[in-house]
């Protein structure tokens, strides 16, 4: 496939500004499509640097609130890419609405816009000022109307983008968010790791990683621990990640007398030890674009209940590598009862999700598939 030269605006990498999930899609995709490419990775930081082929070009913007910062930030980025547009770039991809300016400035391009969520998704009715929610939804509208293609990371987020924004069908493509299994999929002593945390090797252990935040739906696994317990002596549940929810359901699980843990915010070091000391991995939002943990729970052979909602939807076949459920409290709390009671099958479970990794979630084969897409978008 002819080289080309591929343009990356974003707001956040793994080696400068990381803020969530977008900066691991991000950096593992341009990672992956400059074995064969020259890519160009502007995003926020304070200097410029390459690093596994790719070279990061960085800006510092400042703003009073998000929206005004995002346009700052667009707007810097743009002045940045000009500086290495002397041989034009072949490919300007943008991932997300917080660089929806730059693509403004510059839709004349061969310009491709990715949606890794949508604003509503994010928030839905639980948006905390209605003006900001407006005014990103109309940025994330805006970028779909101009961008020459779109695409999504999930056949369930295109439906969603394709209702709320009325952009076209046969302007949208899917490709799904991908992992290095190899990085989870690591020889670690299960019964070790849950000794060097004080929980009995033997006591089932619950691993919840992601945002504190109502659409990952944290408060719902913790509503449906009391049942739990109670059928499962010894139950430990640990609480990964940080976020505005984060105090109350802590406050909450104390008063309930619950036996959780919140770690808080965590090294990619320490995710994969906790992922190998979990005997289950639940992932209860109530949206979720893609669900990258889910993937990566697969990689260290852990098995999943989880909401059957968006990607989750997709991508679990229920009773054979984990268990869908629908959106409540009650059901999280049938579906991990119903995984626990079962050990031989919840470990078939987890071997069958690890198969499914390296057959259709590796980034080579999405970063393959994606150069294809660019190179039909330059002809």
């Amino acid at each position: 496939m002819e080289r080309k030269k591929i343009a990356f605006f974003c707001w956040e990498s793994m080696y400068s500004d990381r803020v969530g999930g977008l900066a691991n899609a991000t950096t593992y995709l341009a990672q992956e499509l400059a074995k064969n490419n020259e890519v160009h990775f502007f995003t926020r930081g304070d200097c410029d640097f390459s690093f596994n082929g790719v070279h990061y070009h960085t800006v510092r913007p400042d703003g009073g609130n998000i929206i005004e910062y995002c346009r700052n930030m667009s707007l810097a980025l743009v002045n940045r890419f000009k500086e290495f547009d002397l041989i034009p770039f072949d490919i300007l991809h943008f991932h997300d609405w917080h660089v929806t300016e730059a693509l403004h400035l510059l839709q004349d391009r061969n310009t491709i816009f990715t949606y890794h969520s949508t604003e509503y998704g994010r928030n839905g009715n639980e948006h905390g000022c209605w003006a900001e929610y407006h005014e990103i939804c109309g940025k994330e509208w805006y970028a779909g109307l101009i961008a020459r293609q779109v695409t999504t990371v999930s056949n369930v987020l295109r439906e969603e983008v394709m209702h709320l924004y009325q952009v076209p069908d046969w302007k949208i493509q899917v490709f799904p968010n991908g992992v290095i299994p190899e990085q989870f999929d690591v020889d670690l002593d299960q019964g070790s790791i849950k000794a060097e945390m004080g929980i009995h090797p033997y006591a089932p252990t619950i691993l919840y990683i992601g945002r504190m935040a109502v659409q990952k739906g944290p408060d719902l696994l913790l509503d449906a621990l009391p049942r739990v317990k109670e059928e499962y002596w010894g139950m430990q549940v640990i609480m990964a990640g940080d976020g505005g929810m984060r105090p109350w359901l802590t406050q909450v699980a104390h008063d309930r007398g619950l036996p959780v843990r919140f770690p808080g915010y965590i090294s990619d070091a320490e995710y994969v030890r906790l992922l190998n000391a979990a005997d289950l991995v639940v992932i209860p939002s109530r949206n979720e674009p893609f669900g990258i943990v889910l993937p990566e729970a697969w990689s260290a052979g852990r098995p999943v209940v989880a909401c059957d909602v968006g990607g989750l939807h997709e991508n679990i076949e229920s009773y054979r590598d984990g268990i869908k459920v629908p959106v409540s409290a009650d059901c999280i709390a049938d579906g991990i009862c119903q995984a626990l009671e079962d050990t031989n099958r919840l470990s078939k479970f987890g071997r069958t999700g690890r198969s499914k990794v390296y057959r259709q979630f590796r980034w080579e084969g999405i970063a393959k598939n994606l150069d294809g897409m660019y190179g039909a978008a330059c002809c």
